[in-house]
């Protein structure tokens, strides 16, 4: 499976087809789980409509973590496999990686507010979170710094295989420490404790930003092999002769 879409042209091929099948079932799932969320569902016996924004807080953090798990995988193929397209994809990954966390963490905001009474609090669970967005930052710029492509991949595998760190740390952060932040109510032991109403959007939402993500990262990667075979006919083109100076 690897060593079969390790070869550009066979992966142009899946992206072709894969990407625009993705970039569908993100509208479709959207546009459900945004007008069954906001106007159908109901709203929360405790915190009212506010908690509406979870339709778009708790997918975005999830892909917060999963674009993030996603960069540490490919980056382990890299080392491990030599994967070819490995890095591209880690790389391709990062800026929707990032959005999504920065989402998480404003639309936290925007919950918290009505919820806490504040803005930001140092807790567990949005401090790991912040963390998080710094070391996206951190893989981005390491790309961005190293001008040679080989040590700049093997500097950011590196960055994201420590960084991963943090993701267990966010997962359970809730679990581990007196944190403001409520547990687990979709993934947990005894099952869900969100109504039907509410889960059925949330989960729609949750496909249309996994869906983005793939849509986003195919794009990513398409650009930048594209930009590869650029640069490679650049470095066969022969150079031209420089003209012979006019005789005065």
């Amino acid at each position: 499976m690897w060593s079969r879409f390790s070869n550009p042209a066979k992966f142009e091929g899946l992206a072709r087809i894969a990407g625009p099948i993705a970039c569908g079932v993100f509208v479709l799932c959207a546009a459900f789980g945004l007008v069954a969320g906001l106007f159908f569902s109901p709203a929360d016996y405790q915190q009212g409509d506010s908690a509406r924004i979870m339709y778009v807080h708790v997918p975005a953090a999830w892909m917060a973590m999963a674009s993030y798990s996603f960069i540490a995988m490919m980056s382990l193929i890299a080392f491990v496999w030599r994967h070819s397209l490995a890095d591209v994809a880690a790389r391709a990954a990062a800026a929707p990686g990032t959005i999504f966390t920065a989402l998480a963490l404003f639309t936290g905001a925007v919950w918290g507010k009505p919820t806490w009474g504040a803005w930001w609090v140092w807790d567990a669970r949005l401090t790991s979170m912040l963390l998080l967005l710094f070391i996206y930052f951190g893989y981005m710029a390491v790309w961005q710094a190293v001008p040679e492509t080989a040590r700049a991949a093997r500097f950011a595998r590196i960055l994201a295989l420590i960084g991963f760190i943090n993701i267990p740390i966010i997962k359970f952060s809730v679990d581990w420490w007196n944190s403001l932040h409520q547990t687990a109510s979709i993934i947990r032991a005894g099952g869900p404790t969100i109504h039907p109403s509410m889960l059925t959007p949330l989960f729609a939402m949750i496909i249309a930003y996994t869906a983005l993500f793939v849509w986003l990262v195919f794009l990513g990667m398409r650009a930048a092999l594209a930009r590869r075979r650029i640069e490679a006919r650049g470095a066969r083109a022969p150079s031209r002769p420089a003209a012979p100076a006019e005789a005065t």
